[in-house]
């Protein structure tokens, strides 16, 4: 459980760490094939070594009930969302600051 919840927080971390500023849904959540690609490699590796037999004697694994699966749902949605905020965050302070530029007056300073 502990393993495949690493593994949930790292697809939020992987998703997080596309951009500094913008958000995922300005960038878009499909727009990067190779991330999408890396995270299904990990998805398929962390199941074989939690449900197939020969692995599971290596590591010390076993299968996971719905239940724990469904626990672990959230947890690339937690690690994502609490950057996406603390983005927005950054977003909104940037945005206040006297002589900052909002994406709607970008330039408009410069014009004086």
């Amino acid at each position: 459980m502990t393993f495949a919840g690493i593994v949930g927080c790292q697809i939020g971390t992987a998703f997080a760490a596309r951009t500094d500023h913008a958000s995922l849904r300005s960038i878009g959540l499909w727009t990067n094939r190779l991330l999408l690609t890396g995270i299904a490699f990990e998805l398929v590796f962390a199941a074989g070594l939690i449900y197939l037999p020969p692995l599971q004697s290596i590591f010390g694994t076993t299968g996971l009930s719905a239940g724990q699966l469904l626990l672990l749902l959230p947890t690339p949605l937690l690690v994502w969302g609490a950057d996406e905020l603390y983005r927005a965050g950054l977003r909104r302070a940037r945005s206040r600051r006297p002589g900052s530029f909002g994406p709607a007056d970008t330039g408009s300073a410069a014009k004086g």
